[in-house]
């Protein structure tokens, strides 16, 4: 069996492109499998791996959302889990909508958060070696622009500045819970210019070709 590597995320995981210029399939609004990262990720660490994509817009990692129904990660972990067992490596890049107004969560909130769903993780019957291992990502960061584009009033004020301190706070989480690391602003990585958080065809090449130097080295050889 290959090993099992499942990617939970938002809709920078789905592969959410508001400008139809940067994609190829540009009336869908989404990133082909030729361009999301997950599939690039796939192709990248080859045929003895298989990279599960589960990307949800919208999606938070604990908070239940007002307006929107079932975007939640944590009541839907149990089941996304185990239905992809056995589970080699669960990458988690969440926090970007933990960010919104009607949530009241600043960064630190947001950290707690991830670490109650990775421990939440941790402690599932999903796991191919029989140790959890989880690798945890920090999402770029939102850019100032989103504070005049079409998405300004969804995020409200002090998105930008939560996200930009996550990375901090994830790195702190991933030090209490024994997982691996990863700051996606370390990696050069771009925002559209259209909503100004979701990122380029160009920065979901660059975010696959950084996961597929980092994952080998966190799966067990066998």
């Amino acid at each position: 069996m290959r090993r099992h590597i499942l990617c939970l995320g938002d809709s920078n995981t789905h592969g959410y492109c508001p400008d139809p210029r940067d994609c190829a399939d540009g009336p869908l609004l989404r990133f082909n499998e030729a361009e999301r990262w997950t599939c690039l990720l796939q192709k990248a660490l080859g045929d003895r791996y298989l990279v599960l994509e589960e990307g949800l817009s919208g999606r938070t990692t604990v908070f239940d959302d007002p307006v929107e129904e079932g975007l939640a990660a944590l009541p839907y972990l149990h089941t996304c889990l185990k239905s992809h067992r056995p589970l080699d490596l669960l990458v988690v890049i969440l926090g970007t909508n933990d960010a919104k107004e009607r949530f009241s969560a600043n960064a630190y909130v947001i950290g707690r958060g991830m670490e109650r769903l990775v421990r939440a993780a941790q402690g599932m019957d999903c796991w191919g070696s029989g140790s959890p291992n989880i690798l945890i990502v920090a999402p770029k960061s939102i850019e100032e622009g989103v504070y005049t584009s079409p998405v300004a009033q969804e995020m409200g004020p002090g998105c930008v500045e939560k996200t930009r301190q996550l990375a901090a706070e994830y790195k702190a989480v991933a030090g209490r819970t024994g997982c691996a690391f990863l700051d996606a602003n370390t990696l050069g990585l771009t925002c559209n210019t259209v909503d100004f958080m979701h990122l380029t065809r160009e920065s979901h090449a660059k975010l696959a070709a950084a996961l597929a130097e980092r994952i080998p080295a966190l799966l067990p050889i066998v």
